[in-house]
C-alpha cells in the first residue's frame, strides 16, 4: 500500500512540477510577441479495483494546452494587412498632397505669374521690358513643371524600390514558414503532442507576413499551413515556398512589377489588382490608382498649356513681322510595344495630341487579335476598334490621333501614354524677346478720304488664315447703287452675321461673275480666309476699306488673345481652365490623402480591437500566473508529503519485518 502513495505522490509530485515550468516558461515569453499562453492539462491515471471498491493510482499530464482561437487570429491578420496597407499608401500620398498644394511650390503660383507678364505685355505695348518678363515668366513655369514632374518620378523610383524590399522579405517569411511547417510536421507525430512555441513562431511569421501582403491561411497535412496571397496563389505549401520576384512591365521598362517564378526560372508578372493588402498592396494601389494619374494629369495641363498657347501665338507675328513660332515644346505621347510582341511583326503606334478639351488623363492599350487593332482606355477599360484598317488617316479617340501601320501577329499590343511626359517635356521653345508674337497679322483700316461715317474693326484671324493665304492688301469698295461691297476674294466664301444671323455667300471663281456681297446698312460682320472684320453703318458711295498686312508697331492685339486663355475653359470638353484643371487634381489627392487617412484610423481602431481580443485569449496575465505560481507551489509541497509519508509507512513496514 505503501508503494502506491508512493507512486500517487510521485505522480502528484511530476505534475505539480509541470506546472510550475509551464508557469515559469509563460513568464518568461510574456513580453514575446506572437507567444501563447499555455497551461498543463491532468488527468487521473487507471484506478484499480481493490474488490471493496476502485482504488486511485494518481495524476498524469495528458497535454501541454496551447491557447489560441484561429477566428481571432483570423481577424488579427486582416486587420494588420490592411492597417499597414493604408500606413504605406499615406506614407506616399501625404508627400503628393504637400507637393502638389503647396502655395510657393505648387503649380498655380506659377501659371498666375506667367499669365499676368503676358497681361503686361498687353498693357505696356509690347515694350522690351514686359517682352523680357515674360519670357522670364514662362521659363519660370517650365522650371515648376519639370521640378514637378521630376518629384514625381523620385517618388516612383522610391516605390520601385520599396516594392523590390518588400518582395525580398515576403520571400525570407515564406521559407521560414515552409521551414517550420517541416519541423512542426515532423515532430507532431500522431498529433497528440504538438510544438507549442513552434506553432506561435509559425503563426507570428504568418502576422507579420501580412505586414507585407495580404495572405490567406489554411490548414495543410501533417499540421503544416498552406499560405496564399492574390487570387489564390499559393506561396507556401507544407515545407515547399514559391518565390516572389521583382521585373519590368513588358511595356513600360522603367515599371518595377511582381511576378511570380516559375520552375524554369521564368518570372510571370502579376496584375497589381492581384496583390491587395500590406505595405507591398499599398504601394501598388498608391502607384496605380494616384501616382500614375497625377503625372498624366500634370502632364495633361502642360501638354494643352502648351498646345493651345502655341496655336494662338501662331496666330499673331512678332517683332520682326514674322508668323509666331511655337512657344513652348509640346511632348510626344510615349508609344512602347510589348517586348514579347513577335519579332517579326512589323507593326507600328503612333500618336499625336490633336484635341486638349478631350483629353482623359488616361493610358491606353493598343491590341491586335489577328483580325482587328483594338484600343482599350485603361482608366475605365472602354474599347475602341480601329476601323478602317489599313488607314487613310489617323483615327480621333480622346483627343489623340493614332496611327497604326505595318503587319501585326495576333497578341501583339502596345503602351500608349498621351500626357506621361508632358510636364518633363514642357519648356520654352523661343529664344529672344524679338520672337513673340504680340500683333495681329492683319490690320483693318477705313481711309480718311472717305466720305462717309463707317468703321472697320482692325480684324481677327482663325487658324485657317494661316492656311488660306490670302493676298493682302483686299479693297473692299461699296457701290450705293447696288448695296453691294465688291473687293472680296472671288474664290472662297464670305460669311456676313447680321444681328446673330449667320448667311455665307458661295465661292464665284473667275470666269463667273463674282458674287455680290450686300452691305449691311445697320452693321454687318464679314468674314473669309480666316479673316473677320466688321463694318458699321454709315458708308457712302465708293468709301473703301483695307485689309492689309500689320506693320503697326506697338500692336497688341494676339497678346490679349494669348492673356485671355488664362480664362478660357480649355479641358474637360471645354469645361476647365488651365487653373481649375489642377485644382481639381490638387482636390482629387487631397482628397484622396484625408480618405485613405480615415481609412488607416479605423484599420488602426480595428486591429487593436481584434489583437485586445486575440490577446485576452492566448496572452499571458502576470497576476494570474503568479497566482498558478502559489497554486502549483502548494501543490508541489502537498506531493512531497504525500511522497515522505509513504517512505514513514515503507519503514515502519520494514521495522515490522524485523
Amino acid at each position: 500500500m505503501a508503494g502506491d502513495i508512493l507512486s500517487i505522490g510521485k505522480s502528484a509530485l511530476f505534475a505539480a512540477q509541470a506546472g510550475l515550468s509551464t508557469t515559469g516558461h509563460n513568464i518568461a515569453n510574456a513580453n514575446v510577441a506572437g507567444y501563447s499562453r499555455q497551461v498543463v492539462v491532468q488527468s487521473t491515471t487507471v484506478p484499480v479495483d481493490m474488490g471493496v471498491g476502485f482504488f486511485g493510482t494518481g495524476t498524469q499530464v495528458a497535454q501541454i494546452k496551447r491557447f489560441s482561437d484561429s477566428f481571432l487570429d483570423t481577424q488579427v491578420r486582416s486587420s494588420q494587412t490592411a492597417k499597414s496597407a493604408f500606413d504605406a499608401f499615406n506614407a506616399q500620398i501625404s508627400q503628393l498632397d504637400n507637393l502638389l498644394a503647396d502655395s510657393s511650390a505648387g503649380l498655380s503660383p506659377a501659371l498666375q505669374a506667367f499669365f499676368k507678364r503676358v497681361q503686361d505685355v498687353a498693357g505696356n505695348q509690347a515694350s522690351v521690358q514686359s517682352r523680357q518678363s515674360m519670357l522670364s515668366g514662362a521659363q519660370t513655369l517650365a522650371g515648376r513643371f519639370q521640378a514637378m514632374d521630376g518629384r514625381l518620378q523620385e517618388i516612383r523610383e522610391g516605390i520601385n524600390s520599396q516594392i523590390a524590399a518588400n518582395v525580398t522579405v515576403i520571400n525570407s517569411y515564406a521559407q521560414q514558414i515552409a521551414d517550420l511547417n517541416d519541423q512542426i510536421t515532423g515532430v507532431s507525430g500522431d498529433g497528440q503532442h504538438l510544438p507549442n512555441d513552434l506553432l506561435d513562431k509559425r503563426d507570428q511569421l504568418v502576422r507579420e507576413l501580412n505586414q507585407h501582403v495580404k495572405a490567406e491561411v489554411s490548414q495543410g497535412d501533417g499540421f503544416s499551413l498552406t499560405v496564399s496571397i492574390g487570387n489564390g496563389m499559393p506561396l507556401v505549401v507544407g515545407k515547399q515556398s514559391y518565390k516572389l520576384a521583382v521585373t519590368t512591365s513588358p511595356t513600360d521598362q522603367a515599371r518595377t512589377e511582381v511576378g511570380l517564378q516559375t520552375a524554369n526560372g521564368k518570372v510571370t508578372v502579376l496584375g497589381d489588382s492581384t496583390l491587395q493588402g500590406g505595405e507591398l498592396g499599398g504601394l501598388l494601389d498608391f502607384r496605380t490608382n494616384v501616382l500614375d494619374k497625377t503625372q498624366n494629369e500634370l502632364g495633361k495641363v502642360a501638354a494643352g498649356l502648351a498646345f493651345t498657347f502655341n496655336a494662338q501665338h501662331k496666330l499673331g507675328v512678332d517683332e520682326n513681322g514674322l508668323p509666331g513660332g511655337d512657344f513652348f515644346t509640346l511632348a510626344k505621347p510615349v508609344t512602347t510595344s510589348n517586348i514579347y510582341n513577335n519579332q517579326l511583326s512589323s507593326a507600328k503606334v503612333d500618336a499625336t495630341i490633336s484635341n486638349p478639351a478631350a483629353l482623359t488623363g488616361s493610358d491606353y492599350r493598343v491590341d491586335y487579335d489577328g483580325a482587328n487593332f483594338m484600343v482599350t482606355r485603361l482608366s475605365d477599360n472602354k474599347k475602341t476598334t480601329i476601323a478602317p484598317f489599313p488607314q487613310s488617316k489617323p483615327q480621333t479617340i480622346d483627343g489623340v490621333d493614332f496611327a497604326v501601320s505595318g503587319s501585326a501577329s495576333a497578341g501583339d499590343n502596345f503602351l500608349v501614354r498621351p500626357t506621361i511626359n508632358g510636364a518633363s517635356g514642357f519648356a520654352v521653345a523661343l529664344t529672344d524677346t524679338s520672337q513673340i508674337a504680340a500683333a495681329a497679322p492683319i490690320s483693318a483700316k477705313a481711309p480718311v478720304t472717305n466720305t462717309g461715317t463707317a468703321t472697320i474693326s482692325p480684324g481677327s484671324i482663325d487658324a485657317s488664315f494661316l492656311s488660306a493665304a490670302p493676298t493682302l492688301p483686299m479693297t473692299l469698295t461699296y457701290d450705293a447703287a447696288s448695296g453691294n461691297l465688291t473687293g472680296f476674294d472671288p474664290a472662297k466664301p464670305v460669311t456676313v452675321t447680321v444681328n446673330g444671323t449667320s448667311t455665307t455667300y458661295p465661292a464665284s471663281p473667275p470666269p463667273a461673275a463674282p458674287t455680290a456681297i450686300p452691305y449691311a446698312t445697320a452693321g454687318a460682320t464679314y468674314s473669309q480666309n480666316g479673316m473677320t472684320f466688321t463694318i458699321s453703318a454709315g458708308a457712302k458711295d465708293k468709301d473703301t476699306f483695307v485689309v492689309s498686312t500689320n506693320t503697326a508697331t506697338g500692336d497688341v492685339r494676339n497678346a490679349n488673345l494669348l492673356g485671355s486663355l488664362q480664362s478660357t475653359n480649355i479641358f474637360d470638353n471645354k469645361n476647365a481652365t488651365y487653373q481649375s484643371s489642377y485644382a481639381k487634381l490638387v482636390s482629387f489627392v487631397g482628397n484622396k490623402a484625408r480618405e485613405s487617412q480615415v481609412n488607416g484610423q479605423a484599420a488602426d481602431a480595428m486591429l487593436s480591437q481584434a489583437t485586445a481580443a486575440a490577446q485576452s485569449v492566448s496572452g499571458v496575465n502576470l497576476d494570474e500566473e503568479a497566482t498558478n505560481l502559489l497554486r502549483y507551489q502548494q501543490a508541489y509541497q502537498a506531493a512531497g508529503k504525500v511522497m515522505q509519508i509513504a517512505s514513514s509507512v515503507f519503514d515502519a513496514l520494514l521495522s515490522i519485518g524485523h
